[in-house]
């Protein structure tokens, strides 16, 4: 039991918190289900609590689709990105509606056919053919990057995602890397956190960088379990420009504007596609906030000299990995 605001006769009361089995109906198939709801003890009315994000029916799909062996839409969402296709790319190539894909990757149940298409893509021999034959719409650079990486994954008889792991670095987990493997897309949506507002590159590098380091000195382990490495200009992701280009141009989701400085040309960062929160723990989206609160004030030169003077940067010379061990040594502290 427990007291609250009932939104049916607007009276704080004794709630009682039911959880049972309720059976939904997908495709004419009776699938149970785990529900919660409430009931006000003063009118005797049952509703679901507004601030839950547990769906019933969403719940269902996702049981139907493990039953019948049907793609998940976080699957299809990760496959998508594996091949570094947008929404819109991906539906042109298989022949689809511009919202289709969209409501799978979002929830939607998609049909038999449908699901048959997305698990034929899967095969990287299937990808490649129907790249060769229906991908000219693609930027050549994409187009011809896909043909190649497949056609080396059909050669070796290997999966895709690890020819895409190959691409940005297939990194297990060790001191080298935070004890974390490479997740790509939570670094993916750190360089969008941090670029929402616009930020030079240099400074981008060394955010990500305090970010990662920030979380394992305060939990033991990294947030993206990206490897970084000694540059000239301070400790940077190892293959942070694959990276950028990767969203730059094969995403779409980062956008460079050139700032002249006289002397030289520097390259702000400005993301067009919203970060997904979602996808960090409390943690690591606090320990975000605290580094993006701590060098606010700071400007690419100002971040590059006090990165300089950090343990792990010093003991290093430039092309070493920088291990997490001097994570315990940074000056960033709470502002």
């Amino acid at each position: 039991m427990m007291k609250g605001v009932c939104p049916n006769c607007e009276k704080i009361s004794e709630l009682e918190h039911i959880i049972t089995t309720e059976e939904l109906n997908v495709k004419g198939e009776l699938i149970k289900v785990k529900v919660e709801y409430y009931k006000c003890l003063e009118c005797g009315e049952e509703f679901e609590d507004p601030g839950s994000k547990d769906d019933p029916l969403s719940k269902a799909y996702r049981e139907y689709r493990r039953k019948y062996g049907m793609m998940q839409p976080e699957e299809i969402r990760d496959m998508r990105k594996l091949y570094g296709l947008t929404q819109k790319e991906l539906s042109k190539l298989i022949g689809w509606g511009g919202a289709t894909l969209s409501r799978y990757e979002n929830g939607a149940l998609q049909d038999d056919a449908h699901d048959r298409v997305l698990q034929l893509i899967k095969d990287p021999e299937s990808m490649y053919r129907l790249i060769v034959k229906n991908g000219n719409f693609l930027p050549e650079g994409k187009k011809n990057r896909l043909i190649e990486e497949l056609s080396a994954a059909v050669e070796e008889k290997c999966s895709f995602p690890n020819i895409f792991q190959e691409r940005f670095g297939k990194y297990e987990p060790s001191i080298e890397t935070g004890y974390n493997k490479l997740n790509i897309d939570k670094l993916f949506d750190i360089i969008k956190f941090f670029a929402k507002d616009g930020v030079f590159k240099s400074k981008l590098c060394k955010l990500i960088f305090y970010a990662d380091f920030k979380h394992f000195k305060d939990y033991a382990v990294s947030i993206t379990g990206s490897k970084y490495a000694h540059a000239d200009h301070g400790p940077v992701p190892d293959n942070y420009e694959h990276y950028f280009a990767t969203l730059i141009h094969d995403e779409k989701s980062l956008r460079v504007e050139e700032v002249n400085f006289g002397e030289y040309l520097g390259e702000k960062y400005y993301a067009v596609i919203e970060p997904e929160l979602k996808v960090f723990s409390d943690s690591e989206l606090e320990v975000l906030l605290q580094v993006k609160k701590f060098f606010k004030e700071y400007n690419a030169t100002q971040i590059r000299e006090f990165s300089h003077n950090e343990r792990g940067y010093n003991e290093t010379k430039v092309g070493d990995i920088i291990s997490y061990e001097y994570a315990n040594d940074l000056q960033i502290g709470y502002k």
